[in-house]
């Protein structure tokens, strides 16, 4: 039935998705994160969260895009639950606070019964963090099930055994000396033609039509699948946030890491730059080699790296198919991008890039 079906629709849904698709407008996405970003200042603790810290004592770790599903063939987080819970044993102890930025099960594949039943080691590893005032969860496009459905709070409340609350951004309001600078978090889904809309287009598509496509085995182009978008997507967020009194900006959805940014190839060929003008031929060698291996998973260099500032950051994701996490930390008055994978039997915490919060341009 299901291979008649996908036969017989799959061309329609993917006019339908082309028309009324996820392809990002700019000025759409400007305004979407605008008047959200207003909102949570304005009336902090309803659609967005804020908090205030102090910049050099603060501890937070922000992971998205978990996709936590059903322990199925299509279950993206299989693979990496064992460095997620390693991940969050490790901060719980530290004493971080634990931002989830949306993305965090997967409701277009799977009915929340499924993923309540099978992701019970990672939701109590969460709850222990909510047990101590230190989680904050936000929604995605993925989960959007938390924010418009009338049972989502009693669905929450039989995963967590308390209340927890959803937001769609968070701003932390960091103190440094003697000024103050927010960061703003959201998920990054914000603008989206099919899944930031009005109240019935998101029931639709989070309970409909993204469930359909899973079904049919399609993916539209969405952030997390395609490079392209991914490349629109970061240049939207980089702009939006580079603007006069716009803060530095966190987000998750196209699952690829970005730090100050810059993307992982991008900091590659600005160290090449930096490495030629040295003389270095033992480091130019390693770099050419690395962008080389890089560019096969990811080959687009904005034109403008080189002179890009530290306005935007990604999380990256918590499924990759080798198992890996990343994430942004932020403690001891730096950020960081983290990777988490396994070494031997062991997972173990990698810094790949870090730069200190004053260093920030607020």
């Amino acid at each position: 039935m299901r291979r008649f079906l996908q036969r017989l629709l799959t061309k329609p849904v993917l006019r339908l998705a082309d028309r009324f698709s996820s392809r990002p407008d700019e000025q759409r996405v400007h305004d979407a994160l605008s008047k959200l970003y207003a909102h949570t200042k304005e009336h902090p603790g309803k659609k967005g969260l804020l908090i205030e810290a102090d910049a050099t004592t603060a501890r937070f770790i922000i992971f998205s895009d978990q996709h936590k599903g059903a322990k199925d063939g299509r279950d993206d987080f299989m693979q990496a639950e064992p460095n997620y819970l390693a991940a969050l044993e490790h901060y719980f102890y530290e004493g971080f606070h634990l931002i989830a930025l949306g993305d965090s099960e997967e409701l277009w594949e799977n009915t929340v019964g499924p993923v309540k039943a099978n992701n019970k080691l990672s939701t109590a590893a969460e709850k222990k963090f909510l047990d101590h005032q230190r989680f904050t969860k936000v929604f995605g496009n993925h989960d959007l099930f938390w924010n418009n459905d009338p049972f989502a709070g009693l669905q929450l409340l039989s995963m967590y055994r308390d209340t927890v609350r959803i937001y769609e951004a968070v701003i932390l309001q960091m103190k440094l000396s003697e000024k103050q600078f927010d960061i703003f978090l959201t998920h990054g889904h914000q603008g989206d033609g099919q899944s930031d809309g009005n109240p019935f287009s998101a029931w639709f598509v989070s309970r409909v039509w993204g469930p359909l496509q899973s079904y049919l085995n399609i993916n539209p182009n969405t952030p997390a699948a395609s490079k392209e978008l991914k490349t629109v997507h970061n240049r939207f967020m980089y702009e939006w946030s580079k603007q006069e009194q716009n803060p530095v900006l966190i987000t998750g959805h196209t699952h690829q890491p970005v730090f100050a940014s810059l993307t992982h190839l991008e900091r590659l060929y600005k160290q090449l730059i930096e490495a030629k003008q040295q003389n270095n031929e033992v480091v130019i060698e390693k770099l050419n080699k690395e962008i080389q291996f890089r560019q096969e998973e990811y080959d687009f260099v904005n034109s403008n790296y080189a002179n890009m500032r530290p306005y935007y950051f990604n999380t990256g994701c918590c499924c990759y198919s080798d198992g890996d996490i990343t994430g942004i930390e932020i403690a001891e008055g730096m950020i960081r991008l983290i990777k988490w994978k396994k070494n031997g039997a062991i997972s173990a915490r990698e810094v790949l890039e870090e730069m200190k919060l004053s260093d920030l341009p607020v």
